[in-house]
């Protein structure tokens, strides 16, 4: 019988150590540290049993080392399916709340993480990857009859098509921004209305990593893209390019809105309050951006336009947004800002 209450403990490996899995390949730094949180740790014996066919599951199993097979009817013979580390198992049952439909058994001495149902959920409402993840692993499962190997092969490249999300910040990636670049810029080619781009650096990140480590380095790499995306207007779009730098899509805004929206961002990362997961204070960031209005260039034309544009406020002192034709600072009053 499976025994939920056998052997949990605290959560051995770190949020960093969780993204080297597969289901969380591509899952922000801040939804791992969730995992991190409120998900427990299970070792299973050979033979024990996990899940039991027929019997109500609450939870979704990281499989972190070991093996499990999957048993229908009888736990004997050959698993029909085996789960190696990195896969998960259980959440099916937690999707639609049904009886377990095959008996989980550890088929060597494995260790697996646990997530409740309530954390599950929590985590597919969060991470964008981690859903995109979950149906590819679904979708696999449903064809594993037909032509295991090449289904799994062109599932996996449909995946990394679809894999268009940073695995630190969350945010969408420079493969996403490659692609929606030229695809927006191909339209605006017809005559469909203006955009502007903007290229941001966060100042200083050199020596702020030098000075704090590389974990601070992530986190306020993680912030920075968090506080973009969520004062950007609905319309905006934010990528990171690389690095410490990200890139902003304005839509249908010529340079004079692109400005003020672009102010307002600074602004916010300017304010905000930088403190680790562990309650160590950081002092506070600035970025610096350059914006330029499109104007039948090509992206990467575009995106030189803006780097030069950052470039100038770099050397105007950091802290400020740049135009094409005009600069405005930390001390500017935007119409509107």
């Amino acid at each position: 019988m499976a025994n939920d209450d056998d052997e949990h403990g605290p959560v051995s490996v770190s949020a960093s150590g969780l993204g080297e899995f597969e289901m969380l390949a591509g899952v922000g730094l801040g939804a791992r540290n969730d995992i991190v949180r409120y998900a427990s740790e299970r070792l299973l014996r050979p033979t024990e049993v996990l899940i039991e066919q027929g019997g109500t599951n609450l939870h979704m199993y990281l499989l972190m080392d070991g093996e499990l097979g999957v048993f229908l009817e009888k736990v004997e013979g050959e698993p029909i399916a085996v789960i190696n580390p990195g896969e998960t198992v259980g959440e099916l049952s937690v999707l639609d709340a049904s009886k377990a439909s095959a008996h989980v058994v550890a088929t060597k001495a494995s260790r697996v993480l646990a997530l409740d149902e309530s954390s599950f959920w929590n985590l597919t409402n969060v991470s964008h990857a981690f859903a995109v993840n979950l149906l590819v692993k679904l979708a696999e499962r449903l064809r594993a009859n037909n032509d295991a190997v090449s289904k799994n092969v062109k599932q996996r490249r449909q995946y990394e098509r679809a894999a268009m999300f940073d695995g630190l910040t969350g945010i969408h990636n420079r493969r996403w921004l490659d692609e929606t670049l030229d695809r927006m810029l191909a339209r605006h080619q017809r005559g469909a209305g203006t955009l502007s781009v903007g290229l941001i650096d966060i100042d200083h990140f050199k020596s702020f990593n030098d000075t704090y480590g590389h974990d601070a380095g992530d986190h306020v790499l993680t912030v920075v893209a968090g506080t973009l995306e969520h004062n950007l207007r609905p319309t905006d779009m934010v990528a990171r390019y690389g690095g410490e730098e990200f890139v902003l899509i304005f839509p249908e805004t010529a340079l004079d809105q692109a400005a003020i929206a672009a102010e307002r961002v600074r602004a916010a990362v300017a304010a905000q309050v930088l403190e680790m997961p562990n309650g160590t204070k950081l002092p506070n960031v600035t970025i610096s951006m350059g914006i330029a209005q499109y104007s039948k260039e090509t992206a990467a034309e575009l995106l030189k336009a803006a780097d030069q544009a950052m470039y100038r406020a770099k050397q105007g002192g950091r802290n400020r947004v740049e135009l094409a034709r005009a600069a405005f600072s930390a001390d500017t009053t935007l119409p509107g800002a």
